[in-house]
């Protein structure tokens, strides 16, 4: 069968929710602690919708769902990804703004902390610690037998680098969770990072480490931030090969980006072999993102997750860590997105077009008013109304189609590393 070619996955779990499956999903509130402000697009909100969602959904309360916890990572846990000399530049930014010279804030330049991106708060240090420690207690509870899934949808910080901040992140929790995953004997991580966004800092923590492979699907660089992620960017000198970047075309569609996926990640998955799948789930892939410049909707999303599930079924025993990532539509867009993400992770997944519950309308409405923003009653349901009509790679690329040259440049770069044929496979 064509790894290409596979079918739209239906709501019914591929386990078909067997108790047997357990999933852990990180929270505690005071992960909303993660704020840089009031006009900053990386808003709380989307953090507290998303888990109100979850509530009202009933997602929470399904067979064999724990709530795992976030602690905050400790510096030796924190060093394991990140520069002391970083670290310790976090908690000085940590401190309140009025407290802080002129010159401490200059220096703070240097290591990615302030300007509009990553302004220092108080607490930065607390609050970028608990994500990246709620990604360990996940990753920790997979490696332990205690679930077979885990979900931390406050994570997916992946622009994060050893020495600095980036495009809101500060410290990596998914380079973290990873190389846990591998001190604990995990022969081989593949994380994938759907994303928007490049995902650039895990990239370059795991640069030069085998047993870690990292496929990231995003916007061009040549066009969005961070300006990276190109098919020639392979991995280290001992590592050739396990960096994996198949760059898209501005304004991609839906059912390009989900042809895109399909063309290249389930053939990768299964030459690479590995014994956890991590992903990452940004949803500013979506059309209504104001960062970003691709026009994917909620049907696609939700139909990379199930196949995200699908594979780490097939591959690796269903061991999977989803982690978020991106989202700048905060109410309207990333709750929705990531309802699906946990409805698919702890068993059936939400028909796209059934409608929210009223208990999260009512507070998204409420989230609106205080953000300053005109109400939105055209969003009752879980998807945007526009059912999926995916070409198969395996009936050909058109070569004038620039979204197929981009997949199939990207085949021809990656696939040999992996004994794979790009024509073929």
């Amino acid at each position: 069968m064509s790894d290409a070619a596979l079918p739209s996955r239906s709501a019914a779990p591929a386990d078909g929710a067997a108790p047997s499956i357990r999933t852990g999903i990180v929270w505690d509130d005071a992960l909303c602690e993660y704020d840089f402000g009031p006009f900053h697009p990386m808003a709380p909100i989307r953090l507290t919708l998303t888990r109100e969602l979850a509530r009202g959904a009933g997602v929470l309360d399904r067979p064999g769902v724990e709530i795992l916890p976030a602690p905050v990572a400790s510096d030796e846990q924190l060093r394991q990804v990140h520069d002391p000399e970083y670290i310790e530049a976090v908690k000085r930014a940590s401190r309140p703004m009025e407290e802080m010279t002129a010159e401490e804030l200059d220096d703070l330049i240097r290591f990615g902390l302030g300007g509009d991106d990553v302004p220092p708060f108080r607490g930065m240090h607390t609050a970028s610690a608990r994500i990246l420690g709620g990604s360990l207690a996940a990753v920790d509870a997979i490696c332990s037998g205690q679930v077979t899934r885990a979900v931390n949808f406050a994570g997916g910080l992946h622009h994060a680098k050893p020495s600095s901040a980036s495009g809101f992140c500060v410290y990596n929790d998914a380079a973290a969770a990873i190389r846990r995953a591998l001190d604990q004997g995990e022969e081989r991580v593949m994380y994938v990072d759907v994303d928007v966004h490049h995902g650039d800092g895990v990239e370059r923590i795991l640069w030069d480490e085998p047993r870690a492979i990292t496929l990231s699907l995003h916007e061009t660089g040549e066009r969005l931030f961070p300006g990276t992620g190109f098919v020639q960017d392979s991995g280290g000198p001992g590592a050739q090969g396990s960096a994996i970047n198949v760059p898209l075309p501005s304004r991609t569609t839906a059912d390009e980006w989900v042809r895109a996926i399909r063309a290249v990640v389930p053939a990768l998955v299964r030459a690479v072999r590995p014994t956890l799948l991590v992903t990452q789930h940004g949803a500013d892939t979506h059309q209504l993102d104001p960062l970003a410049d691709l026009t994917v909707t909620l049907e696609a999303q939700r139909e990379v997750m199930l196949l995200m599930r699908e594979l780490a079924d097939e591959v690796c025993d269903g061991r999977w860590l989803a982690l978020g990532g991106g989202g700048y539509a905060v109410i309207d867009v990333v709750p929705r997105s990531w309802g699906h993400l946990l409805a698919i992770a702890t068993g059936e997944a939400i028909d796209a077009a059934a409608p929210l519950p009223e208990g999260f309308v009512a507070a998204a409405e409420t989230a609106r008013a205080e953000h300053g923003l005109s109400p939105e009653p055209g969003i009752r349901t879980y998807g945007d109304g526009r059912p999926l009509a995916v070409r198969d790679w395996a009936g050909g690329y058109d070569p004038e189609d620039p979204l197929d040259r981009s997949v199939q440049a990207a085949r021809r770069g990656i696939f040999p590393d992996w004994g794979l044929d790009p024509y073929l496979d």
